[in-house]
């Protein structure tokens, strides 16, 4: 069975990392899907976010990394996916979760959302927060994979040389 990890991972953390080697022992195919959002003004391009992911999973087998835009449902069901993986930090994201999960049920009911709980290590986490500290030249090489860090410090670094 194919399940999807959609989101835009901007940048990819130690906590959807988390989810992504869970899920991949759940199912056959797990892929990561980049969502192209044009209203978002991301630190780093899909491509670059592609990249990424695909060396933070290498040593994962059964996991992809594809992009898309439109509708996450539409793209589960061009690639044959049934599943639709979420992971679930707080109380706030399990509301937003299952609203979401309910709307995508209603574009397609082949479709289903399965949530994981994120581990309690990583229950903080998200991709702002790491942006935030690093904006302030705080360590983050405790939040995301190593060439992932490199690639926020060297951003930072741009932008503040920039200013």
């Amino acid at each position: 069975m194919i399940a999807i990890y959609p989101g835009s991972f901007d940048p990819i953390t130690l906590g959807h990392l988390d989810i992504i080697e869970r899920g991949s022992k759940l199912f056959d195919r797990v892929v990561v899907a980049v969502l192209r959002n044009p209203s978002k003004a991301p630190l780093f391009t899909v491509e670059q976010r592609l990249r990424q992911i695909q060396t933070a999973t290498q040593h994962i087998p059964q996991v992809e990394v594809d992009s898309f835009d439109g509708l996450t449902v539409t793209y589960a069901n061009l690639i044959g996916a049934r599943v639709l993986l979420r992971g679930l930090r707080v109380l706030s994201d399990f509301e937003k979760e299952l609203q979401m999960a309910h709307t995508n049920k209603t574009l397609s009911t082949e479709i289903e959302t399965v949530f994981l709980a994120t581990s309690t290590e990583y229950g903080f986490l998200s991709s702002s927060i790491v942006k935030e500290i690093a904006r302030f030249n705080g360590s983050i090489d405790h939040l995301v994979s190593p060439h992932v860090a490199s690639e926020i410090y060297q951003c930072y670094n741009q932008h503040s040389n920039q200013t």
